[in-house]
């Protein structure tokens, strides 16, 4: 009957965000058949960041009318929503519309900010929902949430997204009478990228998708209602009744402690029964509290935002199986750390500080190769690309291990705690998104070469 929790668990953690890592994956399918072409990357971040007044409205409610909203008639919405949204899109993601003059994928960016909406809101609503069941579960649901990126990144593979041949211009003219829509332009004599065909089409992909939310959404239905389940779950109010029994102890603690009592708070024993703070249990001080959160910002917003936006820049100049094998070995990276957190649940704070400085040297270090692109260091030698992929992996499995151990303290801390949790994720998630737009898309500080005809000295 565990074993069919976990399962469950994993499964429900899968559809957090399976959509949009999926849209992320198939652009290179997406754009040559969309008049938008590459700027659809900058809209899909744009978008993204709209969907946040899901979350904003979610937490604003826990905020301002605790306990009066119910997570289970929010998730079942936008998992349908979702569902539907993958389906629509597999049919009308090639669907244009004349828009102030020119013709606009308007379909293709209503879908995906209504599944940008369905993946924003899941951050704050699937990890409190994660409070009815029992603490080892949580770290299960992070390996599903990590096995979203996953399940689409290997899909893709599977479909040969983006796999690139180089061939002679002058060959490919007379194999082909004109060069293809895929492939770019090259004078006489000079190589040609041109991209290899997908083993099967976008809208398969999307349905995929689709079915991915179907499991996710039959997973939920299941950690409800199956038998088995329930007798994992918590009392369907716990968390009113917790809270509101330890504003009642608080209050009785502050009120009805005699006068000859006060002096004994500044002993060692009195410390360690004082609340240290007003959050959650008070197990964390102030400044404890505002590390953990500062850390789970820094580390959303270089995960989820900051290094995925150059990762193409970092990896394409040592060419596309050190791209692909990057993206492939950094996804299963994060269910791998998440593995680790549920046999070594480490909740030092020195620790999580040790991980998060390692973590960021080697996004320092993929980003300084993302900068000097199209000809980064060793760009030659397979030293260059094994430190790449080995770069990206470390990266992955360090941040990864430690949001899910942040997520393990904070479930400790109650239901509030999971929900401020989901919150500054997104925050983390959008600061990075918003800092990094201009610096790829307006301002054009990252350059890509061409895959055939980039020539670096060594």
């Amino acid at each position: 009957m565990t074993l069919l929790t976990h399962v469950l668990a994993c499964l429900f953690g899968m559809g957090s965000w399976v959509a949009i890592n999926g849209i992320w994956v198939e652009l290179p399918l997406i754009v040559p058949e969309i008049p938008e072409g590459w700027y659809l990357p900058s809209y899909l971040t744009v978008l993204i960041q709209m969907a946040n007044v899901g979350p904003l409205f979610v937490t604003l409610m826990h905020r301002f009318r605790p306990g009066k909203l119910d997570e289970r008639p929010v998730i079942y919405s936008i998992v349908g929503l979702g569902v539907v949204a993958t389906f629509l899109l597999a049919f009308f993601w090639k669907h244009t519309v004349p828009l102030a003059g020119a013709m606009h994928s308007v379909p293709l960016l209503v879908l995906c900010f209504l599944l940008s909406v369905v993946d924003c809101t899941s951050s704050v609503t699937f990890l409190p929902f994660m409070m009815r069941l029992g603490p080892q579960y949580l770290t299960t649901y992070f390996v599903g949430e990590g096995v979203s990126g996953l399940v689409p990144a290997v899909v893709a593979l599977v479909q040969g997204v983006g796999v690139v041949h180089c061939r002679n211009a002058t060959v490919a003219r007379l194999a082909n009478g004109t060069l293809g829509i895929n492939s770019t332009v090259g004078a006489s004599g000079e190589l040609q990228a041109q991209y290899q065909p997908a083993n099967f089409s976008a809208q398969v992909f999307f349905l995929f998708l689709s079915a991915m939310m179907v499991v996710c959404l039959a997973a939920f239905v299941l950690l409800n209602h199956h038998p088995a389940v329930a007798r994992e779950r918590k009392r369907e109010h716990y968390f009113n009744r917790g809270q509101a029994e330890e504003k009642s102890d608080q209050a009785l603690s502050l009120s009805h402690r005699p006068q000859e009592e006060k002096p004994m708070i500044s002993s060692p024993d009195g410390h360690r029964r004082a609340r240290r703070s007003s959050f959650g249990t008070g197990f964390y001080s102030g400044p404890e509290v505002t590390f953990i959160f500062v850390v789970l910002a820094w580390v959303n917003a270089l995960t989820n935002a900051v290094l995925p936006s150059v990762q193409s820049y970092s990896c394409l100049p040592y060419g596309n199986q050190a791209y692909h094998l990057a993206a492939t070995m950094a996804a299963v990276a994060n269910p791998v750390a998440c593995f680790i957190a549920m046999f070594l649940p480490l909740r030092s704070l020195v620790l999580i500080g040790l991980l998060t400085i390692v973590g960021t040297g080697f996004a320092t270090y993929i980003m300084a190769m993302a900068a000097l692109s199209p000809c980064p260091l060793l760009v030659h030698s397979a030293s260059g690309t094994a430190l790449i992929v080995i770069a990206w992996v470390l990266f992955v499995l360090t941040l990864s291990y430690v949001k899910v151990i942040i997520g393990v303290i904070l479930r400790d801390e109650g239901h509030s705690a999971l929900v401020w949790c989901g919150a500054v994720v997104q925050l983390g998630s959008m600061l990075g998104a918003l800092s990094m737009f201009p610096l790829v898309s307006v301002y054009g500080l990252f350059k890509s070469g061409d895959p055939c005809n980039t020539m670096c000295t060594k």
